[in-house]
């Protein structure tokens, strides 16, 4: 049995016509006679959503009760007794009602594509977990119901429903899309053109993303090397000169001409080490670029040219953006430069800009590094000067009347010897020394054209030439060789740099480091193998790059990194000299690994002591403050059981009393360990929903004695967004303790009041205060302060306050009280499109109400 497909449907806002495109699919597959259900559709009182659910067969849902309310969610035992060829799941997002078999709706999809059930669901934008922080800035609206970015990528179809900002709010003045009272709110706050404008371009740009990976696929899975202009990418092509911010800068002001263009900065890093670049300059033009929205690629090639336009077509660039050279004019002889060759090379499918700078014709300001590896061009230059030259220089100078004498000549020939090493390295040297002596015996030592010398000093002379020519063309290619070395080891140096700062920096990206690997070696695929041991099977712990090797034996290059884990690359055989950067890649990936497992084991360690403080100081309550309240209720119970007292109707009611006190004391403990049990292992999932405080405030007081509070909460305040059961449980604890803590003839003040898009809560006492020192200690488990003049406890009270209100995306803090005591501030979100109203009479009735 295969796993299901997934096929999403991604909309920029609520009303763009998500779950109508859903439905109306859901529609066409059951007239092609595909078996297709509804797991759970949320219309939202929409009546045209609402009229496309008729025809389909609609799957129950499952109840569940929370906090006293009944709510309903997709029934996923259900739908996979049904096991249809196709299931319609509406917001994938959606966070369950705790009790749920799964905490999110996403999870539940998993388990219906495993079982290979079709899925088609919806999602909007703003709901990718990457993109929150945008969206706040945006809409000032955090999202609380996300869904992993991964999730919405791995499927296998998306479509974006997308529509105008200005026929998104005609759709909801129509009333089509929220109810009649939501819709001036909404347009005014939420639907506004310019958030919609900016969610718009964002869920186009996440799709564009999303295609562009699809279209990287297709191209490496068929091969395809020539640039396809389905969108502009420029790379700009950095010698780490001081020409290179000007480039980065010309690229990203052609990048902005074109929505959803994209910069890719490039230095290529000669092996044979012609390219001197400053290692300052590149971070300085590293971080230009990635400030500018680019990124950074750092690549070795030998032929420089033909790496940057493999590159360029590697990633599917549509322009390539180059500086003026900086070489002199004179330095032209050797050829015709980077710039010149990438544009006659190109072809019709890359655009070559060249771009004039400051630094144009003044030199490279480092002489000219050569080295052993030569390009064809090269070797064919240096065979020429040196079996042309000799001929060559012989034709001339058998045309010159005057005689420069044997050692002139010899001068001169040497000259040739050493220009054919300087080009073409030790054997075309070798060669010119050869034919050099032949034409020196042939045309200049008597007796003339004959290959035989006459006077002996001549032979000696000759002899000189020969040695003296073969040791200069050695001693230029040891130092070429030397040369070529020394860029070798820069350039190593320089990839060693990076992973040591990596580790410096404690970065534990493992498929940054492959992605890293696969770019340095240009490889196809790179993955980190694992085995337990010699016989088990290889585990891909890692891969970046399509089809990755699943054995070592099957790659092009493998490094083995101790005795069970080994780097698998595809792409190409590397060069022995290559290895040795190789085997460091391979080494920090192991540690990154391991890194990453010690981390985890650390947090799960970390998670194990918090678990046995937690029961350690359970455990000290226990014993003590809820044996307590069971005392006096076991004393209570004997009493009135026992038949030696005649106990009187007060005593009696007396004695219940002291049983219902002491029941309601081990009550109010035992939910509070329950609360802080559920903070503990981050079960709580608040559910949020705009109230007004004064619905919540005074149910939370209800605990407390009469007259003790003092509750001053104006009607004109906003609604705020929370979870109202929560909330009521934290204004509860922060009030009970601020009573308890208070002297019996001083009232605890309850105020409430606006600051910005916030809502403060004050819960003021004329106690003993707290220090600075303490204030935050108050807050942590099994604290408390001093000594309770009313009432005992476990010391949570403040725990599980805190730990609610932060759920909700509030704070709760300690501040002196003026006079002398503590205030509480408990800090909530103001709900949007509800501002302050004008403040009424009955807002100053509402004060003194539990006085």
């Amino acid at each position: 049995m295969g796993r299901g497909k997934l096929r999403i449907y991604l909309g920029a806002a609520p009303g763009v016509g998500k779950t109508y495109a859903m439905l109306s699919e859901g529609h066409r597959r059951i007239e092609r006679g595909t078996d297709c259900t509804v797991g759970f559709v949320e219309h939202h009182g929409r009546p045209r959503t609402e009229v496309m659910l008729h025809g389909l067969e609609q799957i129950s849902r499952k109840e569940l009760t929370y906090r006293g309310v009944v709510f309903t969610e997709m029934d996923v035992d259900a739908v996979l007794a049904r096991r249809p060829d196709v299931a319609l799941v509406d917001e994938l997002a959606h966070t369950n009602v705790p009790g749920s078999r799964n905490a999110k709706r996403w999870q539940d999809v998993e388990e219906l594509l495993a079982a290979g059930i079709d899925v088609v669901s919806t999602v909007n934008i703003q709901h990718l977990e990457s993109l929150g922080d945008v969206v706040e800035s945006i809409t000032g609206v955090r999202q609380r119901e996300t869904v992993p970015d991964e999730v919405v990528r791995r499927a296998d179809q998306i479509e974006l429903v997308d529509m105008s900002p200005e026929a998104l709010r005609r759709r909801m003045a129509h009333g089509n899309i929220y109810k009649p009272d939501r819709i001036d709110a909404s347009l005014s706050n939420y639907f506004r053109p310019g958030n919609l404008t900016a969610l718009r371009e964002l869920a186009l740009l996440w799709v564009a993303d999303r295609v562009d990976e699809y279209l990287q696929q297709y191209r490496g899975e068929h091969n395809i090397r020539s640039t396809w202009q389905a969108r502009e990418r420029i790379v700009v092509g950095l010698t780490g000169g001081p020409e290179g911010r000007t480039l980065v800068r010309r690229a990203a002001r052609m990048a902005a001409k074109g929505s959803g263009s994209e910069i890719l900065a490039v230095y290529i890093a000669r092996s044979d080490g012609l390219t001197a670049a400053s290692p300052k300059e590149l971070a300085l033009q590293r971080t230009l670029v990635e400030d500018l929205g680019g990124t950074f690629h750092h690549v070795i090639g030998d032929d420089i040219p033909a790496a940057l336009l493999e590159f360029a077509r590697g990633v599917n660039a549509t322009q390539i953006v180059l500086g003026s050279s900086r070489r002199r004019t004179w330095q032209y002889v050797f050829g015709p430069g980077v710039g010149m060759t990438v544009a006659r090379e190109s072809g019709p499918d890359l655009d070559v800009h060249i771009v004039t700078h400051e630094e144009v014709a003044k030199g490279r300001g480092l002489p000219v590094a050569r080295g052993a590896r030569l390009g064809r061009s090269r070797i064919i230059w240096g065979w020429l000067v040196g079996v042309g030259g000799p001929a060559l220089l012989s034709l001339v100078l058998t045309h010159v009347e005057s005689d420069l004498g044997l050692a002139n000549d010899m001068l001169l020939f040497l000259s040739v010897t050493v220009a054919a090493a300087l080009v073409g390295g030790l054997l075309p040297a070798l060669a010119s020394a050869a034919v050099g002596s032949l034409l020196l015996n042939y045309y200049f030592t008597p007796p003339l054209h004959l290959f035989t010398i006459a006077d002996p000093k001549n032979i000696v002379a000759i002899v000189i030439f020969v040695g003296v020519a073969v040791s200069v063309a050695s001693v230029v290619d040891l130092a070429a060789r030397r040369t070529h070395q020394a860029a070798r080891l820069r350039a190593e140096s320089e990839i060693l740099s990076f992973l040591a700062g990596s580790v410096l920096r404690g970065e534990n990206s493992l498929d940054a480091l492959l992605d890293r690997v696969r770019e340095t070696f240009a490889m196809d695929s790179v993955a980190l193998l694992e085995r337990a041991n010699d016989v088990e099977p290889w585990t891909c712990t890692a891969s970046v790059g399509p089809h990755p090797q699943e054995r070592p034996e099957d790659a092009d290059v493998d490094m083995p990194v101790g005795d069970h884990m080994a780097l698998a690359l595809s792409g190409r055989v590397l060069p022995a000299e290559d290895r040795r950067v190789l085997a460091a890649f391979a080494a920090q990936a192991a540690v990154v690994l391991d890194r990453q497992r010690l981390q985890s084991e650390a947090d799960q360690a970390r998670t194990l002591a918090e678990g046995n403080r937690i029961r350690t100081a359970l455990l000290a309550a226990v014993s003590h403050d809820l044996r307590t309240p069971l005392a006096g209720i076991k004393a209570s119970v004997s009493s009135l059981r026992s038949d030696d007292v005649a106990w009187s109707e007060e005593d009696q009611a007396e004695l219940l009393a002291g049983i219902e006190e002491g029941a309601d004391r081990l009550d109010h403990l035992v939910g509070n360990l329950l609360d802080m049990s559920r903070l503990q292992t981050g079960t709580v999932t608040p559910l949020m929903r705009e109230i007004d405080l004064d619905e919540v405030v005074p149910m939370a007081l209800v605990g407390v004695p009469d007259g003790s509070v003092d509750l001053d909460i104006p009607e004109s305040l906003p609604m705020v967004t929370v979870d109202k059961g929560l909330l009521e449980r934290a204004v509860a604890n922060i009030v009970e303790n601020a009573v308890k803590y208070s002297p019996e003839d001083e009232t605890v003040l309850v105020a409430a009041s606006t600051l910005g898009d916030r809502v403060e809560v004050r819960v003021v006492d004329r106690g003993p205060g707290v220090p600075d020192t303490a204030k935050d200690r108050i807050f942590a488990p099994f604290q408390r302060y001093g000594d309770a003049p009313r009432g005992a406890g476990v010391g949570l009270g403040l725990a599980v306050a805190r730990g609610f209100v932060e759920a909700m995306n509030g704070t709760l803090t300690a501040e002196d009280t003026p006079g002398g005591g503590l205030t509480m501030v408990l800090t909530l979100t103001a709900a949007p499109g509800h501002p302050p109203a004008a403040p009424t009479s009955s807002a100053i009735a509402q004060r003194g109400r539990y006085a």
